[in-house]
C-alpha cells in the first residue's frame, strides 16, 4: 500500500482519483487545490506518490513538479492534464514518471498505480 497526495483543483477529479486509490489499496494521505499548497506540503508529508494536475492556480504543475523534483530528485509524480498531451513530453523531461491526458484511462491509471 502506497501513500498517495494528490494535487488538483476540481473537486469531481479529485473524488474520482479517490475511488482509484481505494480500488488499488492505497492511502490518501493529503488533497492539495493547488501547486503551491503541494510543493509546501509534498515536504512534510513525503507520499510516496503524487498525482498532480498541470493546471491549477497559484502554481502551475509543471513549476511544482520541477520545485519539488529539485529538493526530492527521487519523488514518484504522475502529472494530469486537461489541455492535452503536447505537455507530456516536457512533464516526463522534468522528472514525473507518468502523464495522463484528461479524461484519463481509468484502467491505464489503475495499471500505473499498482506498479509504482
Amino acid at each position: 500500500m502506497a501513500r498517495v497526495m494528490i494535487a488538483e483543483d476540481t473537486d469531481v477529479i479529485r473524488l474520482l482519483l479517490e475511488d482509484i486509490l481505494s480500488i488499488v489499496k492505497h492511502e490518501l494521505v493529503y488533497q492539495a487545490k493547488d501547486g503551491a499548497e503541494a510543493v509546501e506540503k509534498y515536504a512534510s508529508i513525503k507520499p510516496d506518490i503524487l498525482l498532480m494536475d498541470l493546471s491549477m492556480p497559484k502554481k502551475d504543475g509543471i513549476t511544482a513538479l520541477k520545485e519539488i523534483k529539485k529538493t526530492y530528485p527521487d519523488a514518484k509524480i504522475i502529472m494530469l492534464s486537461a489541455i492535452g498531451s503536447f505537455m507530456a513530453s516536457e512533464c516526463l523531461e522534468a522528472g514525473a514518471i507518468a502523464f495522463f491526458p484528461k479524461p484519463f484511462d481509468f484502467d491505464r491509471v489503475l495499471k500505473i498505480l499498482k506498479e509504482v
